[in-house]
Formats: structure tokens, C-alpha cells, sequence
């Protein structure tokens, strides 16, 4: 029902599109004919609304995807670096949830895992909202910060890495078969701050799947149940990713194509030091104010990776 309410409003939407046409055509036919230029201002007004709205139905063209509607489950990891790349995992954290909530999107801390002297070793959120998964994807990858390090106490500039992961929270419907035989559940109690907030009984989990190795944790709920149904969420998720990603290695490799797995090379750098710059270089977009991309103004990114794609769709079409 709810794939049937999505199908008929999106039908509606472009039949609605056709009649403005339509509507429109008629009323230069009409305009021309009687010779009538008190019309031109109504008609350019209807023209631009048309453009406009044509453009963002061709842009969700590219969020398409079966789970592009869906949550994102967002990771973030600190690279090698120690505490320089832990800081940065903890920006990273704080620049996505600063543009989580500019869009109107709900987040929610799942897991996270402090640093030994200053900001997150691993951080994994949920963002809630309509193409949240569709958006987050085009930040999968490695992001670069080179800046003059605030623990360096010879102020000299030091190069970061963190990986981000991102994978749709998928519906329990979806075909991805997790046997109870290949996950090992540890249950333990959760971090807290010291004193009240210390968890007294056990509530935090943590699944390992054998055969993959993937390794999921959860703590933010108090209920040890709702932590395990959350991990096994971000185990399906992941799982589904993984597969997503040896369909798309498996097509490139008939194509000729290499694939580098792993860390590869970075998608993004944010430079502090010696000029201020953030620069994505699958598209060369860039922007001067780091600040304001660190702050969460990460729509000019995500929309010319998305455009991005939407041009390889079509070159490879031709």
C-alpha cells in the first residue's frame, strides 16, 4: 500500500506537469493569435514555475534507487593518526548533524566510541527524513582535513583521514537472510559519564556475523532489547551494502573498469591551512568557506555529485 501511494502520487505529479504544459501552449497559441502582449508576464511567471519544477523532477530522476526514500544509517571512522584523525571523526559528526537538522531531518545517536584523549575513535547516527539514504550515499568514502593542529604544541599542520559509511536502514521484508548461527551476541554494560549516569545492568550489545566479520555495537537505548534489534538493523543494512558493492565491482570488472577497494583515495578535501578550501574530487565542485561547509552546508556537494551521476548515466547511454 505505501509503494502504491508513493507510485500514484509521483503519476500525479508529472499528469499535473502536463496539463500546465498544455495550459500554457494554449495560452500562447491564444496570446499570439489576438496579438494580446498583456499575457507575456502571466506566461513568463507559468514558464519559470515549469522550469524550475521540471529541473527537480529530473533531479529526483537520480534518487531513484530502491532505498533511496529510506533512513540513512551513517558511520564515521577515525583513520591512522591517532588523536589529529579522532577530532576530525568528531567534526565530521557534528557537520553532519548540523545539516541534518537544516533540512528537517530527525538524528539519532546510535553508537559511539570516545578517543583516548580527545574527540571519537567510530561514531554511528541514524538520519530519518524522506531521501535521507538517497542524499547520504554520495558521502561514502574517505574525507581529508589538513590544518594546524590544536594539539601539536608546535602549531605544525597535520593531514587527517576518517572514513564515512553509509547504508540504507532497510525494512525487515528485504531479502537479506541473516542465520541466528552466524551471529555471535555479547551483551555488556553501557559507557556512561561516571556516577548516576553509569548503566547498572546490561544493556549494550554487540554482534559479530562470522562469516563476514562485520562487527556492530549498540548502546543508546536502556533496553537491551531495543539495542539488539537496532545493531541487527545496522547488520542487515550493511550486509545489503556489501552485496550492493560486489554487483557494482563485479560490473565494472566486465567493463574493464578497476575498482580500488578499501580506503583508496580521498572523495573530499576540507583545507584550513595554508588557504581555506573544500574541494569533492569526483566532480571538482568546490567552495572557499570551509566554515560554512564544517557547519553543515553540504547541499551544493551532494547535489553535484547527484548531477554528476546523472551526466555518467548519460554518456554511458551513448
Amino acid at each position: 500500500m505505501r509503494r502504491l501511494s508513493e507510485l500514484r502520487e509521483e503519476v500525479e505529479t508529472w499528469q499535473g506537469v502536463d496539463r500546465r504544459v498544455k495550459d500554457a501552449l494554449d495560452l500562447i497559441e491564444m496570446a499570439t493569435e489576438e496579438e494580446d502582449d498583456s499575457l507575456l508576464a502571466e506566461l513568463t511567471e507559468e514558464v519559470d514555475s515549469l522550469t524550475t519544477l521540471l529541473e527537480k523532477l529530473q533531479f529526483q530522476l537520480v534518487l531513484s534507487g530502491p532505498h533511496d526514500k529510506n533512513a540513512a544509517l551513517l558511520s564515521i571512522h577515525a583513520g591512522a593518526g591517532g588523536t589529529e584523525s579522532q577530532d576530525w571523526t568528531e567534526m565530521l559528526m557534528r557537520m553532519y548533524l548540523r545539516w541534518a537538522e537544516a533540512g528537517g531531518y530527525k538524528a539519532t545517536l546510535i553508537d559511539q566510541t570516545e578517543g583516548e584523549e580527545a574527540g571519537l575513535k567510530s561514531v554511528t547516527m541514524e538520519i530519518e527524513g524522506e531521501y535521507a539514504y538517497g542524499y547520504l550515499k554520495t558521502e561514502r568514502g574517505v574525507h581529508r582535513l589538513v590544518r594546524i593542529s590544536p594539539f601539536d604544541a608546535n602549531s605544525r599542520r597535520h593531514t587527517s583521514f576518517a572514513l564515512v559509511e553509509v547504508v540504507p536502514d532497510i525494512d525487515t521484508d528485504i531479502d537479506i537472510e541473516i542465520r541466528p548461527e552466524d551471529v555471535e551476541v555479547d551483551v555488556y554494560k553501557s559507557a556512561g559519564a561516571g556516577g548516576q549516569n553509569v548503566q547498572k545492568n546490561s544493556t549494550a550489545i554487540r554482534l559479530k556475523h562470522l562469516p563476514t566479520g562485520i562487527i556492530v555495537t549498540c548502546q543508546n537505548e536502556r533496553s537491551q532489547l531495543q539495542n539488539k534489534e537496532t545493531a541487527f538493523r545496522i547488520l542487515r543494512g550493511r550486509l545489503y551494502d556489501m552485496e550492493l558493492k560486489k554487483q557494482e565491482e563485479e560490473q565494472a570488472r566486465l567493463k574493464g573498469k578497476h575498482v580500488e577497494a578499501g580506503w583508496g583515495n580521498q572523495i573530499r578535501s576540507y583545507v584550513l591551512h595554508p588557504y581555506k578550501m573544500v574541494k569533492d574530487h569526483r566532480t571538482d565542485y568546490e567552495v572557499g568557506n570551509a566554515e560554512a561547509v564544517l557547519d553543515g552546508r553540504l547541499d551544493g556537494f551532494i547535489e553535484a555529485y547527484l548531477r554528476y551521476t546523472i551526466g555518467e548515466g548519460e554518456a554511458e547511454r551513448r
